[in-house]
């Protein structure tokens, strides 16, 4: 008889959807399931339930983009209860597959994925169990013993073979609770959910700025349709003063959701272990961002797009962006939101896609997964020079979500203004914040806000910031890290004061320069790595506020699907 192995997946929400879902697909008897979530709910995780979302918000992809999952979007939907439908103002008639949905009722279709495949390896016979209400605290790794102490709250503990966190987004406390008026994310957004008789200051411009909008809006006035058809927004009796103000670094808004070409075009775009390898092996053990870049960009308007390859072909990294940056800063911020908005719509409409910026997702995807394999050179490119116009043209705002925002601005009420690199936050004691940065003329402001919400998204967190003290305290895990290609380099920056590079003597006296990165170190198949370079066969980590710095970029439930299944590849080779 084969030995079961006992394996808990921590955390419960859309990457424990996808794990559990690929364990059950394996049907594997020798093997012992045990889920802690930490609240009542399978499946929704935070962005999907009421930590991360209200009524009003709503998803960034369609149900022909999501991973498979036990049942179709659209086939779940047509078992949707009226009174659900009637509360979302959805018509099923008018439903279809490339339709987004409100993140709450998309939770309930991920929350009755995970009750299916419950069944599913109920019937399967598989030993599963399910801890809920129920928080880990801590994670002991015993190599002596091979096997992983799990801790909860309660002050229980666990033995298992092996452990994948899951535990998904993570904010946090710096200002709130403290300074009164200032909230360190939009979440749990009931908490914001309120009237504001001022102007309130929101960091950022990204997708959760956006979320942070929408519901301040709608605690402040009321959004209507006009006679033609658009939508209007005004403010209540009991705000006459309200007004928000985002303040993003290049005083941009982020591009808008269109038409994609091929939904899951995402999954045959990583480049292969033997493309790594070589280009590794002719790169002096680093993988060229250049060679991603015209593997995993260029190339594909070859065929495509004949033309814009001509424009692009000669084009560094840093000549594409800086050509695709100076369009957009022509312009300003809601003209070209506004403009955007109808190239978006013809593109939904004639379904076809804005090709450059799918291949710019493609991009995305493609890089994340080898970037620790980059040099610090080309990690230092792709956080300054590509990153920036990522997370722009790849956000993918929702329809609905525009036509508020470009509501609100018509109405005097949103404003963006551009606080460049060196923008800060400075908090006041008796309440609120003053932001001061220089503006575009470089008169230096002091602006003083009563309210103040910071929207920058999901912090890449440090090795400090992991909760689990004891795989810190006995070094299991090591802070990430990024070789320099030149040892020169990687002086250079130390000497000129770079907190983030340090000097590394543990291979040779002499040392190596690294760059320090967000987070914790891991391998290809996200086990957590030691400071000595060993990879741990019994703890694994995808859990997205620990890994940025070696996933640099990571996209939702592809992200999740996909890493899922390097785990479970690992886990099984093993076993």
């Amino acid at each position: 008889m084969e030995q079961i192995k006992r394996i808990a997946i921590l955390g419960g929400g859309p990457s424990g959807l996808f794990l559990f879902k690929r364990f059950v697909d394996e049907n594997k008897d020798y093997i012992s399931l045990t889920v802690f979530e930490k609240k009542q709910e399978l499946g929704s995780g935070m962005p999907y339930s009421r930590e991360g979302a209200n009524d009003e918000h709503i998803t960034n992809v369609s149900g022909n983009e999501i991973p498979e999952l036990e049942t179709s979007l659209l086939d779940w939907m047509g078992n949707v209860p009226k009174g659900t439908l009637e509360h979302f103002n959805i018509n099923l008639e008018q439903f279809h597959e490339y339709k987004v949905l409100p993140r709450l009722l998309f939770g309930q279709y991920l929350s009755a994925q995970f009750s299916l495949l419950k069944e599913k390896a109920k019937a399967q016979g598989m030993d599963t169990s399910f801890y809920m209400g129920s928080e880990v605290v801590d994670i002991i790794d015993q190599p002596e013993q091979d096997l992983v102490v799990v801790e909860t709250a309660d002050g229980k503990q666990f033995e298992f073979d092996q452990v994948i966190v899951c535990t998904g987004h993570r904010w946090p406390l710096k200002y709130e609770g403290t300074i009164a008026g200032c909230y360190d994310a939009p979440y749990p957004p009931a908490k914001i959910a309120k009237h504001f008789n001022h102007t309130v200051a929101i960091k950022g411009s990204s997708l959760t700025a956006i979320d942070a909008v929408r519901t301040l809006a709608r605690n402040n006035g009321v959004f209507s349709y006009d006679k033609a058809g658009n939508v209007t927004f005004q403010l209540g009796t009991d705000s006459p003063n309200f007004k928000m103000i985002m303040h993003s670094r290049n005083g941009m808004l982020p591009g808008i959701r269109f038409h994609l070409e091929d939904s899951h075009l995402l999954k045959d775009s990583v480049l292969s272990k033997e493309e790594v390898n070589k280009n590794r092996e002719e790169n002096g053990g680093f993988l060229s961002l250049d060679y991603i870049f015209q593997q995993n960009f260029k190339e594909a308007f070859k065929d495509k797009r004949p033309r814009f390859y001509a424009l692009i072909k000669e084009m560094s990294i840093e000549d594409f962006v800086q050509r695709v940056m100076k369009m957009r800063e022509q312009k300003d911020a809601f003209q070209l939101f506004g403009e955007e908005y109808c190239e978006a719509e013809r593109s939904i409409d004639e379904e076809e896609s804005v090709y450059w910026k799918e291949m710019l997702a493609v991009l995305s995807f493609a890089m994340n997964y080898p970037a620790k394999y980059f040099s610090a050179e080309d990690m230092q490119r792709l956080q300054k020079v590509l990153m920036p116009l990522i997370s722009i043209v790849i956000a993918f705002v929702p329809q609905k979500s525009v036509e508020e925002m470009l509501a609100l601005h018509e109405a005097s009420l949103l404003e963006i203004v551009s606080v460049g690199e060196d923008g800060e936050v400075e908090p006041l004691a008796e309440g609120g914040i003053i932001y001061n940065y220089t503006d575009n003329d470089g008169v230096e402001q002091a602006v003083q806000f009563q309210t103040y919400i910071d929207c920058v998204g999901q912090p890449h967190l440090s090795f400090e910031d992991l909760p689990y003290k004891s795989l810190i305290e006995n070094e299991t895990v090591s802070p990430a890290k990024i070789k320099f290609f030149n040892n020169y380099n990687g002086k250079k920056a130390l000497e000129e004061g770079n907190r983030k590079v340090v000097l590394d003597r543990t291979v040779n006296e002499e040392g190596d320069y690294y760059l320090r990165v967000p987070g914790i170190t891991i391998n290809d198949s996200f086990q957590v790595v030691d400071r000595y370079g060993a990879s741990n066969p019994r703890v694994y980590i995808m859990a997205v506020p620990y890994i940025g710095g070696y996933n640099p970029d990571y996209s939702g439930l592809d992200f999740c699907e996909a890493a899922s299944g390097s785990i479970i590849e690992s886990i099984l080779a093993k076993i």
